[in-house]
Formats: C-alpha cells, sequence, structure tokens
C-alpha cells in the first residue's frame, strides 16, 4: 500500500480498487461501476441523511431522470450555467425525438414544472421534498472515483415558501444538518462559505457551500444550499393566493448533499496506509469476526462458535460477517483492515477455552479481552467512541489548515502548503471578481467565499490584489 502522507494521489487510487469500492475499467469515459463495499457503504450514509431530512418534515420523491428542454430553457440564468454540462437524450430507437431530452443535471426545471400545478393556495406550503438520485454532468475536467465524474448520487432538497423569512430560515436549517450528518456522523469537517456573486448556483440569488478539505490540502465542496428566491418560481408561473387574496410567487431554497463525494471524504480522511476506517454506522461490514484456525487442528468447536456470535450480532441488527477462509490469520486481518471493519473480533483455541474474546479497533488498532456478554453491552460504546475519535482527529487535522495572507508573495507560500488562507479582499460581489481572476490566473487558487457563520470585517487592510481598500475577509485555496 502506497503512504497516504508521502503520495496521496496513488494511495487514494489503490485503496478504491484494493478496497473494491470501485471499479474504473467500464468502456465510457467519467462513468464508474460501484462495487458492493462503496454501494453498502453509501446506502447507510443515504439512510442517515434521509432520516435527518425527513425528521424535518422533508418528504421523498421520484422524479423523472429526463427533463424536456423546453422545461431546461424556462429559466435563463441557470440555462446559461448549466447548457454546458448537459447531456443530451436526441433519440428513441432509430427515430429523432421531437424534442431534446436533458439528463438532469439537477433538477430545479423538473420539480418546478409540478409545483405550478401543485401550489394554489396558503395551504400548500411550505413545500418540502427531497429525492435520493444519480445526475449528469457533461464534465469536461480529470474525473476521480468519487470526487468528480460524469454520472454521480446525491440527494437533492426542492423547498417553496410563502415568506423569504422562511425559507432564509431553511437555509439555516440545512447547515445544521450538514453539521448533524456530514461532520458529526460522517466525521467531515467543514467551512460553510457564501460564495461569490460570480460563483453562485445558476438562478439563485445566494449560494451557500460546506467546503471540506482532502489530505493533499486541497478543497472539495460538500453540500451547497442556494436561496433561489423567486426565480424559479417567476420562470413556472408558480403562485399561492395570499391572505389578502393576491396571487403572489413564493421563496423557494434547494440543498444538494452529495452522497458520492462524502465518500470520498470519508476514505480520504480517515483512511490509513492499511486502508479504509470507516465510522461504525455506515462501515459496509461493522464487525469482523475470525476465528484462528491451526492446520491439521479440529477446529469444528472454533467455527461453530464463530458462527452463533454472528448470528446473535445480526439479531441485534449488526452488520457482522465470519471469515472461515483458509488464509492466516494475519491475511484475514490485513483483509479487514483494508475494508476499513471498524471492530475485529480474534477467536482463538485458547479464547474458546477462557471464555475470553480478544477485541480490535480499526480506528486506533487497541485491542483488549472481553467476554462476549462484556463485549455484546458494550457495543453502543464502541460506536460512541469510535465516532468521537474520527471526529476529533480530523477536526484537529482541519484547524491546522488554516492560514492568512496579506500580500500575493504570502498567498502564494501558502497556497503551496494547502488548506484554506484567509485574504483581505475589495470585494466578494461582482466588483471583486477581477481580483478573485488574478489569484486564479497567477496562483491557481481559488476564491472560495466568506464564512457564512460568523462576519468578519477587515479594519484598514489592503486587498491582496489590488491594494484598494478591503471590505471583505474571503478564503482562498486549490480545489478538486
Amino acid at each position: 500500500m502506497q503512504s497516504k502522507k508521502e503520495n496521496f494521489s496513488e494511495w487514494y487510487s489503490e485503496v478504491v480498487k484494493e478496497a473494491q469500492l470501485a471499479d474504473l475499467r467500464y468502456n465510457v469515459k467519467g462513468f464508474l461501476v460501484h462495487r458492493p463495499n462503496s454501494v453498502l457503504a453509501m446506502k447507510k450514509m443515504y439512510s442517515l441523511y434521509e432520516k435527518a431530512l425527513e425528521d424535518q418534515g422533508h418528504k421523498p420523491v421520484w422524479f423523472p431522470a429526463i427533463i424536456p428542454e423546453a422545461n431546461f430553457l424556462k429559466e435563463s440564468e441557470h440555462v446559461a450555467g448549466f447548457t454546458p454540462q448537459v447531456m443530451w437524450v436526441t433519440h428513441g430507437g432509430s427515430e429523432e425525438l421531437e424534442q431534446k431530452m436533458a439528463l438532469r443535471p439537477t433538477s430545479e426545471t423538473a420539480f418546478y414544472q409540478m409545483f405550478n400545478l401543485w401550489i394554489q393556495g396558503l395551504v400548500d406550503l411550505p413545500l418540502k421534498l427531497y429525492q435520493s438520485c444519480q445526475v449528469w454532468r457533461h464534465e469536461t475536467k480529470a474525473t476521480r472515483p468519487f470526487i468528480r465524474g460524469r454520472e454521480f448520487h446525491w440527494i437533492e432538497t426542492h423547498d417553496v415558501f410563502a415568506t423569504e423569512k422562511e425559507a432564509k430560515a431553511q437555509v439555516k436549517q440545512d447547515m445544521k444538518t450538514t453539521e448533524k450528518v456530514m461532520h458529526q456522523q460522517f466525521g467531515i469537517p467543514f467551512i460553510f462559505f457564501r460564495r461569490p456573486q460570480w460563483d453562485k448556483f445558476p438562478g439563485a440569488d445566494d449560494t451557500f457551500a460546506a467546503d471540506s478539505l482532502m489530505p493533499d490540502g486541497k478543497a472539495i465542496q460538500q453540500p451547497s444550499t442556494h436561496m433561489l428566491g423567486t426565480h424559479f418560481t417567476k420562470a413556472f408561473d408558480v403562485k399561492f393566493q395570499n391572505e389578502k387574496g393576491e396571487n403572489v410567487f413564493p421563496y423557494s431554497i434547494c440543498y444538494g448533499p452529495c452522497i458520492w463525494r462524502m465518500l470520498a471524504s470519508v476514505i480520504a480522511l480517515h483512511g490509513d496506509d492499511k486502508g479504509l476506517v470507516f465510522p461504525y454506522k455506515i462501515a459496509p461490514v461493522q464487525i469482523a469476526i475470525v476465528p484462528i484456525l491451526k492446520a491439521g487442528a479440529d477446529n469444528q468447536k472454533l467455527i461453530e462458535y464463530a458462527k452463533k456470535l454472528g448470528k446473535k450480532l445480526s439479531k441485534k441488527g449488526v452488520r457482522a460477517q465470519v471469515d472461515v477462509s483458509e488464509q492466516t490469520a494475519g491475511s484475514k486481518y490485513y483483509y479487514w483492515e483494508l475494508r476499513g471493519a471498524a471492530l475485529r473480533v480474534e477467536i482463538g483455541q485458547k479464547e474458546l477455552a477462557e471464555g475470553k474474546l480478544t477485541i480490535a479497533r480499526r480506528d486506533t488498532g487497541l485491542k483488549e479481552q472481553l467476554t462476549e456478554k462484556q463485549f455484546l453491552a458494550k457495543l453502543r460504546e464502541y460506536e460512541k467512541q469510535i465516532r468521537e475519535n474520527l471526529v476529533s482527529k480530523a477536526d484537529a487535522w482541519f484547524a491546522n489548515q488554516m492560514h492568512e495572507a496579506k500580500t500575493m508573495d504570502e498567498l502564494k507560500q501558502s497556497l503551496g502548503k494547502g488548506g484554506f488562507t484567509r485574504v483581505p479582499l475589495c470585494s466578494d460581489e461582482m466588483t471583486g471578481k477581477q481580483c478573485a481572476d488574478r489569484i486564479k490566473a497567477e496562483l491557481s487558487g481559488d476564491v472560495r467565499g466568506v464564512r457564512a457563520d460568523k462576519k468578519e470585517k477587515p479594519s484598514g487592510e489592503q486587498c491582496v490584489a489590488c491594494g484598494k481598500k478591503a471590505k471583505e475577509f474571503a478564503y482562498a485555496a486549490r480545489q478538486y
């Protein structure tokens, strides 16, 4: 296995392959075959996110994967932003379709077509829906499994409210959901930025995006939430009758937790030189039971006990697997470490005779001996300890990736270290784009935006790029 610290890119590719997360040999560029280990993990990630959304009142829906071109053309700013990425369906069999169909790059233009029919009065609001699905974008940059591709898996919410105040409150709720699930459950630290106006979602008033970091110091965008205002409700003539009897346009937002990219961060942030390290809740195999078999010995009682323990764990809802392969104990340990089993139970003839189990934690490597009763009673404690440890380690690393720069030379050095660099900027509005473009052209750095969670205003500083009076503290990073 490659060293994660010395060569993250090669390490990442090797883990994806050797841990059997994906196969890149499918013969269409930008598409990959998801193997059971990644699918099992993502199903658990979906489940945790969907529960959080439903607890807030979101209802699940399934919309068609294709969107008529006529729908897509209704919101001009949205069209301009997404047209270069759209993948089109033009034929049905040998016949050319009367109008092109877009494979959804995102679903606003599908949802609002139906919102026009579903929303008539205050009784229909708020309307909070989500779907878990795939989207397709003709990505022209280099693709990487779970990081950047032409087909990816995510959740998208589409919410409509009577007032702007309610819509803005939901934006804040989306940020809390990101903290609750992505950070506290998956162990992915982030900063929520308000994106610059030149980098917002096409058709939005404002975009707020959670940016995390990969071990090589590059930024990776995670969930974003978009304040759409009335752009889409006006484009699709979605109106409701208010208390005064007036027909008015409601306000809307959308939120996009990309489970695919979150898996990339889980792989990258928690993994080590032995392979994957999963939080307990999302590990494809939570507990690997390894009976230590001896050649030429009668191992039947040992195997039977291991299988009984496996059944007891399964009845408790634990994803357990008994490894009765003929591989050596060391080979079995390597196998389950590579695949990120959260706990490993080792049982040899000595443990069987003493009524003990040897428990090894994947996240720390620590071992302890417990009776079966003690082990079963400690499962929830293990889950909590593993989660808290992974969150704590990731947070400590993330905190050390924050830098500051006041000049272009300082920024150049800082970007070379990786992470986020806070810089004074003349503006993060359209007037500051020229300075951001200079940072991009000269230093290969991207202005990610200003912090959405707290106000940071310069006092007497000059813009890092143009030298004019700085109005904002923005953050720059190199990105995926």
